[in-house]
């Protein structure tokens, strides 16, 4: 399977999410599912089939996440040395041409991005249009509303 890049900061999440659900999520499901057990009657225990469903969700999400650990490729965006390039990790300061505002992104991996925290996906439209250009540069992005022009005024790994 083809590595997936993760930021140093999205590994540390997974990593925590996984224990989360290891340590605390895990035995909640299975003494919810042993005390619905002692009410009797499984065949007519609403409470026993909803701890089962969510110890299989848990479950399911413990090995989504070990799965994707397992095949990611951690980038320190500390330890780029691009040149300055548009790169997996970096962080961009942009400019709108036609509006003249100005975002700040932090290139990501698809589990990480959260456009409201400045994150976007490394698979998204911008990122595919920033990625190897400089400081200084203009991408064309076609987005949904149509084709914006941003001018890179700074790239930084951080």
């Amino acid at each position: 399977m083809n590595k997936i890049p993760v930021t140093l900061n999205g590994a540390e999440k997974l990593r925590a999410e996984l224990h989360h659900l290891k340590t605390v999520e895990r035995p909640r499901a299975i003494s919810a599912i042993a005390e619905a057990r002692s009410h009797g009657d499984l065949s007519e225990n609403a409470e026993y089939d909803a701890a089962k469903e969510r110890q299989g969700f848990i479950e399911g999400r413990i090995k989504e996440v070990e799965n994707k650990l397992s095949n990611a490729q951690i980038i320190d965006p500390k330890l780029l040395d691009a040149d300055g390039r548009c790169v997996f990790g970096a962080t961009l300061d942009l400019e709108d041409q036609e509006s003249g505002n100005r975002v700040r992104y932090q290139i990501v991996g698809e589990d990480e991005a959260d456009i409201k925290s400045g994150k976007i996906s490394i698979n998204s439209p911008i990122a595919r249009a920033l990625i190897g250009k400089f400081a200084g540069d203009i991408a064309k992005v076609q987005a949904p509303g149509g084709l914006r022009e941003y001018e890179i005024i700074d790239v930084r790994y951080e």
